[in-house]
C-alpha cells in the first residue's frame, strides 16, 4: 500500500487530478451522493412539516429542532461502535454496507413522503442519522490509507469542499421538490421520495467501483455497549495529546459555525430584513467560503500537511465575524426585502464579503487539522479516534445551540451573538495554540517561508513521515530552524547551542518547540550530559532530530569542519537499540542575508540588506545509514548539496 501511496503521489500532480483515479473519485462522488442525499431529505421534511401539515403535536416552530435533535442524536450513541467496526473491517466493506442501508432507509422514507406520514419520517431522520455516523469514521480512516501525505491535505479539502457543496445542493433541491403542488406522483412529495431513492442508488452504484482497502485492525473484538466505549474512545485519543486537542480544535470549529448556519433564518428576516431567499443566498455564500478555503490548503501548503494554516485560518475567523456584526449593527428598518432588492444595495455587500471570508478562513483552520489527525493517529484504531472526533463535535454543536438559545433568551441580538462568537474564538484558538505550540511554531516557520524569504524545497521526498531519524544541516543563519520546521510535515527537536536561546524572540520559540540546548562539556558538563539524554529519548520515541554538526553558526558563509557530536548521539541511539537513518541537508543563499552573521561577525543589524522576498533554498540529500554515517563524509555530502 505504501508503494502505491507513492506511485499515485507522482501521478497526481494536484488535488483536482485525484478526480480522475480510481482510488479517490468513487469514494468523494459516493460521499458527496451521502451529504446530498441526508440534507435534501432533512430539508424538504423540516419544509413539509413546518410549511405544509398541520401537524398538532409538532408545532411548526418546534419541527426544526426536532428533526436536528434527531438526527444528531446517533452520533452520540453509536460512534463509538462505528469507529470499531471501521477498524475492524475493510474500509470498502463498510462504505458498501452504509449505502445499501442509505437504500433501505429512503424507500421507508419514500413510503413516508407519499403517505404524508410524519412518524415514519421522524424515524427515518433518526437512521439517516445513523447511517452518516456510520459513515462518518469510513470517511476519514479511508483517505490516508489511499493517499500520501503530500496528497492528505488536497484530498481531505476536496472531500471537505464536496461535503459544504453537496449541502447546498441537498438543501436547494429539497426546497425547490417540496415546493410543487401536490398533482399525484407528480406532486412535490412524490418528487422527494424519487429524488431520495435515486440519489441514494446512485451513491451505492459508485461505491461498487471503490477498491478494497485492508482492515487496519482485524482481531479486534467489538464492545456494544455505547457510554464505555465512548469512555474508551476519548481516552485513545487522549493518549496523544496533540491529537487529542486538535480534536477539541475541530469540535470548536463545528461549534463555531454552528452558531452562523443556526442563525441565518433570524439574520436574515430580522436583522437584513430579507425573505426567504435571501436567507438562502447566506447558506450559500457560507458554503462557497467554506469550500474556497478548503480547496486553498493545498495550494497555501505546498502539498503537505501544514499545521500552521490553523491560526491563520483562527485569526481570519475573528476578525471578520467580528466586522460581520459592525457592519449588520447599523442597517436601518426595512420592509422585508426580495433577493434582487437585497443584493442591489452597497451595504449588504460587506455582509456577505464578510460571511464568505469568515467561512473561507474557517476552511484554512479545519482542513489541516483533519489531516493532523489522521497523520498522527495509530492505523490500527484511526477509526476510534476519528469516532471521537464525531462524538465530541455533536456535543460542541448541542453546547452551541445551548448557548445560542440562552443568549437569545436573555436579550442578545443575533451580530451579538456573532460578535460574542468571535471573541470566544479568539479565546479557545490563543488557549489551543498555548497548549499545543506546535501550531503556533508551524505559523511562525510558514509565514518566514512564504513573506520574509521565498523558501524552495528540493528532495523533500527524502523526509521520513515516519520513525525516528536525525537530520544534518549546515548552519548560516540564526532562523535555520525556523526554515527546517517550514519543511518538516512533521515536528523536529532541535539541537542548538546554548547561547542562541538567549536570542530576544528566537529564544521563545525554540523554548516553545522543546529545543535542547547543549553547551561544550568543558563550559557546563551537566548540559552537555543532558543534551545528549535528551537526544536519546527523542530518537527512541520515533521523532525526527535534528542537529547542526558545525557547532555553530558560520562566520564566514562557508561549511566549517563538521564535529563529532552526531556520531555520538548515533552511538547513544543504538545503546537504546534505535537504528536513525541520517538526512544530509543543505540551506543555500542564506549567507548575507538580515539573520546571517556578516559584517565582523554581527548579525542583525541592518534590516534587510537583502531585501524583502530573497531566495533562499533547502536541498534534501537521501538517508544514509546510521552505520556509514562519519562527520568527513557527511560533510563532503552536505557540500554537494551546498552545489545543487
Amino acid at each position: 500500500m505504501a508503494d502505491e501511496k507513492s506511485d499515485a503521489a507522482h501521478a497526481a500532480p494536484n488535488q483536482f487530478a485525484l478526480l480522475r483515479q480510481r482510488r479517490f473519485a468513487p469514494f468523494f462522488w459516493t460521499q458527496f451522493s451521502g451529504a446530498a442525499n441526508d440534507n435534501l431529505f432533512k430539508f424538504a421534511f423540516t419544509v413539509m412539516v413546518t410549511y405544509q401539515l398541520g401537524v398538532s403535536w409538532l408545532p411548526p416552530a418546534m419541527a426544526g429542532l426536532v428533526i436536528g435533535a434527531l438526527f444528531i442524536l446517533p452520533f452520540l450513541l453509536f460512534s463509538a461502535t462505528s469507529g470499531q467496526l471501521t477498524d475492524k473491517y475493510d474500509k470498502t466493506r463498510m462504505i458498501r454496507f452504509v449505502k445499501n442501508l442509505e437504500i433501505a432507509i429512503m424507500l421507508l422514507a419514500a413510503g413516508g413522503f407519499i403517505a404524508g406520514h410524519v412518524p415514519i419520517l421522524l424515524l427515518c431522520t433518526f437512521l439517516m442519522g445513523l447511517h452518516s455516523t456510520l459513515f462518518g469514521p469510513v470517511k476519514f480512516a479511508y483517505l490516508p490509507q489511499v493517499l500520501s501525505e503530500r496528497e492528505l491535505t488536497g484530498g481531505n479539502g476536496m472531500v471537505e469542499m464536496g461535503t459544504f457543496v453537496a449541502i447546498l445542493l441537498g438543501n436547494v433541491a429539497g426546497g425547490l421538490l417540496v415546493a410543487q403542488p401536490e398533482n399525484g406522483l407528480t406532486g412535490g412529495h412524490s418528487m422527494v421520495a424519487v429524488a431520495c431513492v435515486v440519489l441514494a442508488l446512485l451513491g451505492r452504484a459508485v461505491a461498487q467501483f471503490i477498491p478494497p482497502v485492508p482492515a487496519t485492525d482485524p482481531g479486534l473484538t467489538i464492545h456494544w455497549n455505547p457510554f464505555t466505549e465512548t469512555w474508551h474512545n476519548l481516552k485513545l485519543a487522549h493518549e496523544n495529546i496533540v491529537v487529542f486537542r486538535s480534536l477539541l480544535g475541530i469540535s470548536w470549529m463545528w461549534f463555531f459555525g454552528a452558531v452562523f448556519l443556526s442563525q441565518f433564518p433570524s439574520f436574515a428576516k430580522e436583522v437584513l430584513h430579507g425573505n426567504e431567499q435571501v436567507a438562502s443566498l447566506l447558506l450559500v455564500v457560507f458554503s462557497i467560503g467554506i469550500g474556497t478555503g478548503s480547496l486553498l490548503c493545498e495550494v497555501l501548503s505546498r502539498r503537505h500537511v501544514e499545521i500552521g494554516l490553523v491560526p491563520l485560518g483562527a485569526i481570519g475567523m475573528s476578525v471578520f465575524a467580528t466586522d460581520l456584526y459592525f457592519a449588520s449593527r447599523g442597517l436601518p428598518p426595512s420592509e422585508v426585502m426580495s433577493l434582487a432588492r437585497f443584493v442591489a444595495q452597497p451595504a449588504h455587500w460587506r455582509v456577505m464579503a464578510d460571511l464568505a471570508l469568515l467561512s473561507l478562513f474557517a476552511g484554512l483552520y479545519s482542513v489541516p487539522m483533519y489531516a493532523l489527525i489522521q497523520m498522527r493517529s495509530q492505523p490500527t484504531h484511526r477509526a476510534r479516534i476519528i469516532a471521537a472526533n464525531n462524538i465530541l463535535n455533536a456535543l460542541f454543536m448541542i453546547g452551541s445551540a445551548v448557548i445560542a438559545g440562552a443568549l437569545l433568551g436573555a436579550g442578545c441580538t443575533v451580530p451579538q451573538i456573532f460578535l460574542f462568537t468571535a471573541i470566544a474564538n479568539a479565546v479557545v484558538a490563543f488557549c489551543i495554540f498555548m497548549l499545543v505550540p506546535e501550531y503556533l511554531l508551524r505559523f511562525v516557520a510558514w509565514v518566514a517561508s512564504r513573506f520574509v524569504y521565498r523558501f524552495k524545497v528540493q528532495g523533500d521526498e527524502h523526509l521520513p513521515t515516519t520513525g525516528a531519524a536525525i537530520l544534518a544541516c549546515n548552519h548560516v543563519s540564526f532562523v535555520d530552524a525556523v526554515l527546517l520546521m517550514a519543511a518538516s510535515p512533521r515536528p523536529i527537536y532541535f539541537v542548538m547551542e546554548q547561547r542562541i536561546f538567549r536570542v530576544p524572540v528566537l529564544g521563545c520559540l525554540l523554548r516553545l518547540a522543546k529545543a535542547i540546548p547543549i553547551a561544550p562539556q568543558k563550559d557546563d558538563p551537566r548540559v552537555y550530559a543532558a543534551a545528549f539524554e535528551r537526544a536519546a529519548q527523542v530518537l527512541r520515541g520515533g521523532d525526527l532530530l535534528a542537529i547542526f554538526p558545525e557547532g555553530g553558526i558560520t562566520k564566514d558563509g562557508q561549511l566549517q569542519e563538521f564535529k563529532g557530536g552526531i556520531m555520538k548521539i548515533i552511538e547513544r541511539a543504538r545503546q537504546e537499540g534505535v537504528e536513525a537513518p541520517v538526512i544530509p541537508m543543505a540551506l543555500t543563499h542564506l549567507w548575507g542575508s538580515f539573520f546571517s552573521r556578516i559584517e565582523r561577525g554581527a548579525a542583525m543589524v541592518r534590516p534587510f540588506r537583502r531585501g524583502m522576498f530573497s531566495r533562499v533554498g533547502l536541498n534534501v540529500g537521501q538517508p544514509v545509514a546510521s552505520r556509514d554515517v562519519q562527520p568527513a563524509l557527511l560533510r563532503e555530502q552536505v557540500a554537494r548539496l551546498l552545489e545543487v
